[in-house]
């Protein structure tokens, strides 16, 4: 392959992965993207249905950080994120309860619409399969003045040459644990009103959102989140998966009628595990390999934003 990049090269277009190159660019350091997907957005994925987004990804997000409080403000701004609900329900052993907790957010067009809006001016590269990342360091054989890998650590783990040591080591303690995502269409709103639900101690659901109450269009859509032993037993095979699923949603709250479309998304790597990388916001090590993403804190929206921020902010100190 012909030489290509000089400046840093970004592999992976979710939210982490373009808030390091957005510091990076600003800071006049050269960057580009490279997604091996179709779209932006990572886990904040949304995916249309007969025309309507439904967030198959992350389900909200919510705000303290003040720079992250200062992004979404801008999308708020764009017509592309508002403030949903701070009360899920939460089904358990005893029934039924209300779950008050921060203010969680959504986005109208879709979580990947947010990302999409942070990468507008940036050089976003898509279907562009990376195959190897070497010590210099280097992206399938060309030099680079840094590398970041913005995905879960056991994709990382595929790309990096073992001769980057550090970097290795980092993503080899990552631990994720898989989910399934079903979008269920009904022919009419026949459940009591709630906003999202946790499923708790549920042999197969976790979570369930009113997608039309999120969305604000009140359509008669519900998206569920499985629990991560159910979801491992179906990871070849997830639309199979579906009248599972379906069932176990009518049951919890007692629908009447069938799914008219249930479509089934596989997550591998949904959600990092507790301990398995250092709480240090990112890693950056003397070989010019940077990893970012929400497995170094608290699996959150904005605690991925803020490690590609804080990883693009030590890259452009580094190279200035």
């Amino acid at each position: 392959m012909h030489a290509e990049p000089s400046g840093v090269v970004v592999i992976g277009a979710g939210i982490a992965g373009v808030a390091c190159a957005r510091e990076l660019r600003d800071a006049g350091v050269p960057v580009q993207i490279r997604e091996r997907g179709r779209v932006a957005g990572g886990r904040m994925a949304s995916r249309r249905f007969d025309g309507r987004p439904a967030d198959l990804g992350a389900a909200y997000f919510t705000v303290s950080d003040p720079e992250f409080a200062a992004v979404v403000r801008g999308w708020q701004a764009a017509g592309l994120a508002r403030e949903w609900t701070d009360t899920f329900v939460a089904y358990d052993g005893g029934g039924r309860r209300d779950a008050p907790g921060p203010m969680r957010w959504a986005a109208p067009r879709g979580l990947r619409s947010l990302v999409e809006h942070l990468a507008r001016d940036l050089p976003v590269v898509v279907n562009r399969l990376v195959l190897g990342v070497g010590p210099g360091p280097t992206v399938d054989g060309a030099d680079c003045a840094a590398v970041v890998l913005a995905m879960p650590g056991p994709q990382a783990a595929l790309l990096l040459d073992p001769a980057l040591v550090a970097a290795t080591e980092t993503v080899a303690r990552q631990r994720w644990s898989p989910t399934l995502a079903a979008m269920l269409r009904f022919p009419h709103r026949r459940w009591t009103d709630f906003r999202g639900a946790f499923v708790n101690d549920h042999p197969l659901l976790s979570l369930v959102c009113d997608d039309g109450d999120r969305r604000g269009d009140g359509s008669a859509v519900l998206v569920a989140h499985t629990t991560e032993g159910f979801a491992a037993g179906h990871l070849a095979q997830p639309t199979a998966a579906a009248p599972q699923v379906e069932a176990a949603v009518r049951d919890l709250l007692a629908l009447p009628d069938r799914a008219e479309h249930v479509h089934v998304h596989r997550w591998t790597y949904a959600k990092p595990a507790a301990g398995g990388a250092p709480d240090t916001g990112f890693h950056l090590d003397d070989d010019g390999i940077g990893l970012a993403g929400d497995a170094f804190g608290k699996p959150r929206v904005q605690t991925a934003w803020r490690s590609g921020r804080d990883l693009g902010r030590a890259l452009a100190r580094r190279l200035a």
